[in-house]
């Protein structure tokens, strides 16, 4: 197939792009570099540097199998402090995609979600059938472009899915999470342990969990991006699906911090700080449907090949 990858000069971006392209697929990647790298966008990709709201007609001109859609602002603090960026970077861009897919006749989308869209769960692990209210702006933008990709799956024929996961982790090779500004507790971690932090923080330990600290999901970028390659193959015309991609049970941040600490080799020292307010406890959701429907099986699931992965590539780039 012929496919356009939004931001995929980003982390998963361009993991998937590579994915792609290993899977024998014709791949042109747009990005406009306020976030990505143009360094991470995988040989074998045509690349166009722009704006996808600005060039999202043009590109599509040509015919494409299908888009996976990745670009977009992603900071949840930011989001609350300046969400005229979210509304306007997020949800007007995808629109505008909509538009020109719709103008065009591109078949498909695979569209990354999050499961921000949830807010903080009545139940883990969170299902799809979970209610969605998302406590901050970044959550809520994605939440109406799930809106929006309904109503235009429903109205011409579009097929469409949106992927729901909460961390990724880990690297593909060459490809790893390089952010400007660093918000994922594993980066972090390895970064006290490449010398670049000199602790990290750990946001309350007396959390009602098995450990003290917070539970959260983690997946492997790579078995994200084969969720997405599946996604495509399954698609239906006129309808649009949604599937949360998880590890199952989750992993806490002490058990993050230890299994860091076993992979590096370095002590990693950890300083206990106040929770933060808004933080729930546990946040894991159930893959099952995507198991299922998609038959999605996680390669790489267990935490220490996560850390590995992403501690080769850290150490590699420092």
């Amino acid at each position: 197939m012929k496919l356009l990858v939004t931001g995929g000069a980003g982390y998963v971006g361009s993991v998937c792009a590579a994915r792609l392209v290993e899977a024998g697929h014709e791949v042109v990647v747009v990005d406009d570099l306020s976030t990505g790298h143009a360094d991470a966008v995988p040989d074998g990709c045509k690349f166009v540097e722009a704006d996808i709201a600005e060039a999202a007609g043009d590109l599509l001109a040509e015919p494409f199998d299908g888009v996976l859609h990745f670009a977009a602002k992603s900071l949840v603090g930011e989001s609350m402090q300046e969400p005229r960026k979210y509304w306007q970077g997020n949800v007007l861009t995808t629109l505008r995609l909509l538009d020109a897919m719709h103008e065009h006749g591109t078949p498909r989308l695979v569209f990354s979600s999050t499961a921000a869209t949830y807010g903080e769960p009545e139940e883990v692990p969170i299902t799809e059938d979970a209610p969605t209210r998302p406590t901050n702006t970044y959550g809520a933008t994605k939440l109406a472009i799930d809106h929006a990709i309904t109503s235009y799956a429903t109205a011409h024929g579009l097929a469409a899915t949106s992927l729901r996961y909460f961390n990724v982790a880990g690297a593909h090779g060459a490809f790893g999470e390089r952010h400007a500004v660093e918000t994922h507790l594993i980066p972090i971690v390895l970064q006290v342990a490449l010398g670049q932090r000199e602790q990290v923080q750990i946001f309350g330990d007396d959390w009602p969990t098995e450990d003290g600290t917070c539970v959260r999901d983690y997946i492997h970028v790579t078995d994200l991006a084969d969720a997405h390659l599946l996604a495509l193959q399954h698609a239906k015309a006129g309808e649009h699906r949604i599937y949360n991609l998880g590890n199952g049970t989750g992993f806490s941040v002490k058990q993050v911090i230890d299994t860091c600490r076993e992979v590096t080799g370095h002590p990693i020292p950890a300083h206990v700080a106040p929770r933060r307010a808004g933080d729930p406890a546990t946040l894991v959701a159930s893959s099952r449907r995507a198991r299922e429907e998609l038959e999605w099986r996680p390669q790489r699931a267990d935490l220490s090949v996560i850390v590995r992965d992403a501690w080769e590539f850290t150490r590699g780039r420092a």
